[in-house]
């Protein structure tokens, strides 16, 4: 454990102007507040703050940051309350003690549940001040050095999942690879113990056996370099074990045929020598097709810059190498934390913005489970890089489409996305966006979010803007929707009520207001009966059968299709059929049309899940989805009559299946979109004129 003098003594090495005062009093009162507790590894509790703190000046901290690792843990394990941290330390070192403090207490809940709390905490906390993530991390970092000695195996399993689910990519995010990789060991050695033995064995067995491949190839990278005047930093290594274990699974090969267990690092003094360095490289060693990657010009979210290749060395080795410069190296070992100026409160830095699309989906996340999903995916997937019109670079995970492209860019933009160009070509947003594509989103004030963007969007900043919009637009409509059937039921009390009414009424159903009220009569999960109760007491009757029937059809008129209710599959209802509701608890109405075969077996049941509303379409409702059989002659060009006749009566296809075929006729069932009855009617009539068609019926 490092003592007192040696940990002020290593940040006063980097930072001269840092206060020793506050370091020396963090220091006393983090040992004085852990007292006697100890560590499942039987030493004092107040060696884990400490070296935690020494994790973080090999980062170069600042010195409040290097005191809230010390006291990272007083306010969670201790009697020390967030009150007095601030008082002896500041407001700024007690707002960062909290903010790691609050990502400790975790609930005891589901593993996914537990994971996803973790990570909103965490998100949230490290949002407002980055060195709360730094913080959390070389805690993670040390409690998984010493996971060994936990004498339960199922929590050692449980702490390594997490480390490996959240903590190692997070690390990764901000370019923190040393962490990142360090982590993923310790983590990969407890939840696959025989892989990790075996692995490590085998790169054992490669150095006793008196291979010394990694130096041979660095000595002749070297001297290349060194020959042709650049001079070079050059080391070499074996990959990590969870590394090679990665590739082992992706590529479904054992350890011997995994070739590039070798990685070399050649570190050059300028840019411009990267790019000689790498053309040394391939003028002299084959390299292995796409196997280049040019990080310089286009960085890694995480501001991450070097040139990757692989190549066949003359040793029949292949072998990766990165080079870089000094400033890029320690970019790429430490990330953020290499060159935050804490100082300058620079907290709102680019290479931090996915940290607020992040924690954008916070707020909208409905479960822990989607919640995980989102920021997973967020973090884990690859990359693509797109531009705007106007050349800026935009990085979105692969399999994005321009509704993705469209919230990264703006949400607003992505509300009112309506279409998309992709290099001056118009496409549907369902496209998946390729490398290098220029994106141009076609907007509408009018556009809102469609439901099945929820089927093409795959980042979490753009579904859970979607979800949200949905689940706002849902709320109103129910609202309006459950606002005209109080209204009837009010027509159905035997007196009319006063105005003080409705406030009793939300007093005696325990509802907060009239929006919850009206959301509940509209999902019937409140009966007609009880909202009459409430608002005249007795005037419901001991019967719901007594009830006063329906006093007028309730409209549809302006409301949504799939949102306040919904059309039946079963008889496909459009605007001038007659139709009648049916309501079940928690669910919107279901609409059918009054010859719909299915209301007749609704009817026999007759249960007391089922209630029956009448409804009429309204004035101008908008069209709706019809569904006709038609049987056409098996002959070129017929399909292309019958599109041709749908299209001159304004109609559109949705959908269009063969159901039957023989020598002289084909059956299709079309899904059409007509404005009306009258609308539908027309087209049928035009349809069974026509010479290929021989009949046409709706379903």
């Amino acid at each position: 454990m490092l003592r007192q003098y040696e940990l002020v003594d290593r940040v006063l090495d980097y930072d001269p102007e840092a206060d020793e005062a506050l370091l020396n009093r963090a220091y006393v009162f983090s040992m004085q507040a852990h007292g006697s507790q100890k560590r499942a590894s039987g030493d004092p509790y107040f060696s884990h703050p400490i070296e935690v703190a020494g994790i973080l000046t090999d980062l170069h901290l600042d010195d409040v940051t290097i005191a809230t690792a010390i006291l990272h843990d007083t306010i969670e394990d201790t009697v020390a309350t967030p009150e007095e941290i601030e008082r002896l330390f500041g407001p700024n070192v007690a707002r960062l003690v909290d903010g790691v403090t609050k990502l400790s207490k975790i609930e005891a809940q589901t593993e996914n549940e537990r994971a996803a709390e973790n990570l909103r905490k965490f998100l949230l906390a490290m949002s407002d001040d980055i060195r709360v993530l730094l913080v959390k991390l070389a805690d993670r970092l040390h409690n998984m050095r010493t996971l060994h000695h936990i004498a339960k195996p199922e929590k050692r399993r449980r702490i390594a999942k997490e480390t490996m689910d959240i903590y190692a990519p997070l690390a990764e995010r901000i370019g923190m690879y040393e962490f990142m990789k360090e982590m993923q060991t310790l983590a990969f050695q407890q939840l696959e113990p025989e892989a990790y033995e075996s692995i490590s064995r085998r790169l054992e067995q490669m150095k006793e056996g008196g291979d010394d491949r990694i130096n041979g190839i660095a000595l002749d990278l070297k001297l290349l370099l060194s020959r042709a005047g650049v001079e070079a930093e050059v080391t070499g290594r074996e990959k990590h074990p969870y590394s090679i274990f990665r590739k082992m699974s992706e590529r479904h090969i054992s350890f011997e045929q995994l070739s590039d267990v070798m990685a070399f690092r050649a570190i050059v003094p300028t840019e411009e020598d990267c790019y000689r360095t790498l053309g040394i490289i391939h003028r002299s060693w084959p390299m292995v097709p796409g196997r280049f990657k040019d990080y310089i010009s286009t960085p890694k979210r995480n501001g991450y810059r070097s040139l990757h290749t692989s190549v066949i060395h003359a040793r029949d080795a292949r072998v990766e190498i990165q080079i870089r410069t000094p400033e890029m190296h320690a970019e790429a070992d430490f990330g953020l934390a290499a060159h935050w100026t804490y100082k300058q409160a620079t907290r709102h830095d680019q290479q931090v913005s996915w940290i607020r699309d992040l924690v954008e989906i916070l707020d909208t996340a409905d479960s822990p489970e989607e919640l995980l999903e989102h920021t997973r995916m967020a973090m884990y997937q690859d990359r693509i890089f797109a531009f705007t019109p106007k050349g800026e670079l935009i990085q979105l995970p692969k399999g994005a489409t321009p509704v993705d492209f469209a919230y990264a860019v703006h949400t607003t933009l992505g509300d009112q996305a309506v279409g998309a160009k992709i290099n001056g070509r118009v496409v549907p947003l369902s496209t998946v966006i390729d490398n290098g594509d220029q994106v141009q989103i076609l907007r509408s004030a009018g556009q809102t979010p469609q439901i099945n963007w929820l089927n093409v969007a795959i980042t979490g900043k753009a579904l859970a803007a979607i979800r949200r919009h949905l689940r706002q637009a849902e709320r109103a409509e129910q609202v309006t929707l459950g606002t005209k059937l109080y209204e009837d039921i009010v027509e159905r009390l035997p007196a009319q009520i006063g105005a003080d009414a409705l406030p009793e009424a939300l007093k005696r159903l325990k509802m907060s207001d009239e929006g919850q009220l009206m959301v509940a009569i509209a999902r019937r999960t409140i009966s007609d009966a009880a909202v009459m109760e409430a608002l005249m007491p007795g005037s419901a009757g001991a019967d719901v059968a007594e009830l006063a029937p329906q006093s007028s059809a309730i409209s549809i008129k302006g409301l949504t299709a799939g949102v306040a209710y919904e059309l039946a599959e079963c008889c496909h209802p459009v605007p001038g059929d007659r139709i009648v509701g049916v309501r079940r608890p928690d669910a919107g109405i279901e609409v059918h049309a009054i010859q719909c075969p299915v209301l007749s077996e609704l009817a026999d049941r007759s249960d007391d899940e089922t209630a029956w509303v009448d409804i009429s379409w309204g004035d101008e409702t908008e069209g709706a989805t019809a569904r006709i059989t038609v049987m056409v002659k098996n002959e070129p060009g017929a399909l292309g009559v019958l599109a041709s006749v749908i299209g001159a009566h304004k109609a559109n296809i949705i959908n269009l299946r063969l159901d039957t075929r023989d020598a002289r006729f084909h059956t299709n069932m079309i899904d059409v979109e007509v404005h009306d009855v009258q609308h539908l009617m027309r087209l049928m009539a035009a349809l069974r004129a026509t010479d290929v068609v021989g009949s046409v019926e709706r379903v």
